[in-house]
């Protein structure tokens, strides 16, 4: 996990410099890294993974963006039992005036799994930079959230992101979580960098490690968005199980916002915030040039003004350069293209 501040376009200068300078001086230092054992996974009756108190109640409360500029959100949550409400109550913090939005739930089935109801709910037209109060459930299982949309786009505009990726629900998951949240910067929003419930390594997919895994990142996940990569562990391609569908619990449960910067998958998309322009790529899905993700990327790529957000960054999972055998020579061909 590690954090990650934009707001001055001459820092990519000073970068420059400091890698020319270091290859004059030829100055190198090598040291040895021993990567620690895996940690095991947190288990089922741990307090992170608690369901939340009442028949029914939503569980699994999740911000995305909905659009480019950051000014709507889609509120995601599940309900375990029947559909329940697909009502979210929203205000802005200095307001008494509860708005109202309607949102749709969707489901799905693997293998012999079924899926909770899972409720998309978009809000838009909100103002920048301004904290906002909502509400979702019924009754005595109403629960309530808080979010701050970004500030208006800008060259100078600072912005703290939280990077993330192949976390899980390890124990050591839980320390990079909570690090994240204590840490003295206060990032905004993580940048997900993919492989998330890594329910595929257990028998069968066991998707029910999917709804742990949303209880247990909703204590941040519902308070700031989070820019989601699909990784290998998103794929759950299982042919032996009749599933051969990529990415089907992933797209589900995550709507990303890709439609608005005229994707025609969720799996590429670009969002703005601050002074970066963001663009998301999907390391395992076709990208030669006749793809429509290649497509995609060749039209947005200009797109891109760095008058108005100097920093570009790419977010995809598997790494173009790595010594790590995990994924070594695996990103060559993207790469290449």
């Amino acid at each position: 996990m590690a954090l990650l501040k934009v707001f001055d376009p001459c820092a990519i200068c000073l970068l420059c410099l400091v890698l020319s300078a270091s290859e004059l001086c030829n100055g190198g230092i090598t040291g040895n890294f021993l990567r620690k054992e895996y940690s095991p996974d947190m288990p089922l009756d741990s307090d992170v993974f608690q369901v939340p108190p009442g028949y029914n109640a939503p569980q699994q409360v999740t911000l995305i963006s909905r659009d480019t500029d950051g000014r709507g959100v889609i509120i995601s949550w599940i309900t375990p039992d029947e559909p329940g409400s697909d009502t979210v109550l929203y205000w802005s913090e200095n307001s008494k005036h509860k708005n109202r939005a309607e949102g749709i739930f969707v489901s799905y089935k693997f293998f012999n799994y079924t899926s909770g109801y899972i409720h998309h709910c978009a809000i838009k037209n909100l103002e920048y930079n301004t904290k906002y109060m909502y509400e979702i459930g019924i009754g005595y299982t109403i629960r309530r959230f808080w979010f701050k949309t970004p500030p208006r786009t800008g060259p100078a505009v600072p912005y703290t992101f939280g990077l993330i990726g192949d976390l899980g629900q390890t124990h050591d998951s839980n320390v990079t979580l909570t690090h994240y949240e204590s840490n003295p910067k206060k990032g905004k929003t993580v940048l997900f960098l993919g492989d998330l419930s890594y329910s595929n390594d257990y028998p069968f997919h066991d998707n029910t490690r999917w709804d742990t895994w949303g209880r247990f990142l909703e204590r941040n996940a519902a308070y700031q968005p989070w820019i989601w990569t699909a990784g290998n562990h998103e794929l759950d391609f299982a042919p032996q199980l009749e599933e051969t569908t990529p990415f089907k619990p992933y797209m589900h449960r995550y709507y990303v916002p890709y439609a608005s910067s005229h994707s025609t998958s969720p799996l590429w998309y670009s969002i703005k915030r601050g002074s970066a322009y963001l663009i998301v790529l999907s390391s395992y899905s076709a990208y030669g040039k006749s793809t429509p993700q290649y497509k995609w990327l060749r039209d947005e790529l200009p797109k891109v003004d760095r008058s108005t957000t100097p920093w570009l960054i790419v977010l995809m999972h598997c790494p173009i350069y790595t010594s790590n055998w995990h994924h070594f020579m695996e990103g060559e061909t993207m790469r290449v293209v």
